[in-house]
């Protein structure tokens, strides 16, 4: 299992070959029996198949080729709709419309989604995220019609290798892992730990083609920017209001 995890590869190109309801199904009840807080399993999966039902979802996902290419495309949502009605009908009045809840109910679906991706990969398959889900919420609630009390936080293609690409870089686990307490970074060791991030190609690459001066400019005037992120933060403030998890 270390092996896979060490060698794991964000893949984006698919076959052909289907992944059958058996394998599928297989791999979602074990993902399902993920921690969860409270045991309440307060997250959904919704499992889209149809090619019209992806094309629905594609420009929700910036029209990346892999949503209509995978042959599953599974949304991860924070879900208290199902436990609300469960409450409700145990004589049981839930206070779950808050954000605080939301936050609960998005570990959960985070915590389901990543074992599933390591199930998938396990069998073969890859996997891709999606960090355009919660960009486009409410346009997602509106095509796989979720109801108040549900939010869709990821989506992960699914599908049979066509390419190893190169794994991407990670930062050495010195600059992630804190030892009793943090301990904040020097532009010494800030230097140390982004240099072989810094001075990769397609890094370089990146630099060049945005006429840039570094890698980090990249990433805040081009990939990132924060008039993008507050944009996109006021619109999931809304979704969450609207489905009721704002309550103050």
């Amino acid at each position: 299992m270390l092996n896979i995890l060490n060698n794991r590869r964000t893949i984006r190109k698919y076959t052909e070959d289907d992944i059958s309801e058996e394998l599928l199904n297989e791999l979602l009840h074990a993902s399902c029996r993920a921690s969860t807080t409270g045991n309440m399993q307060v997250y959904s999966i919704v499992e889209t198949r149809d090619p019209e039902m992806k094309k629905k979802l594609a420009p929700c996902h910036f029209n990346q080729a892999m949503v209509e290419d995978a042959p599953v495309v599974l949304t991860f949502c924070a879900d208290f709709n199902r436990f609300n009605k469960w409450c409700r009908h145990r004589k049981a009045e839930p206070g779950y419309d808050n954000f605080l809840s939301f936050m609960t109910a998005a570990i959960d679906a985070i915590i389901v989604a990543q074992t599933l991706c390591v199930a998938a990969e396990s069998k073969g398959l890859g996997i891709c995220y999606l960090g355009t889900t919660t960009y486009m919420a409410q346009q997602i609630i509106d095509i796989l019609e979720l109801p108040a009390g549900v939010v869709p936080v990821t989506t992960i293609t699914l599908g049979w290798p066509a390419e190893k690409p190169e794994q991407i870089d990670r930062l050495p686990l010195e600059a992630v892992l804190h030892k009793e307490k943090y301990c904040d970074y020097s532009e010494h060791e800030i230097d140390r730990f982004y240099s072989d991030k810094e001075a990769r190609k397609d890094s370089e690459q990146f630099i060049e083609e945005n006429n840039k001066e570094t890698l980090a400019q990249v990433f805040t005037e081009v990939r990132y920017k924060k008039e993008d992120n507050v944009t996109f933060s006021k619109l999931l403030l809304d979704v969450l209001k609207k489905q009721g998890f704002m309550n103050n």
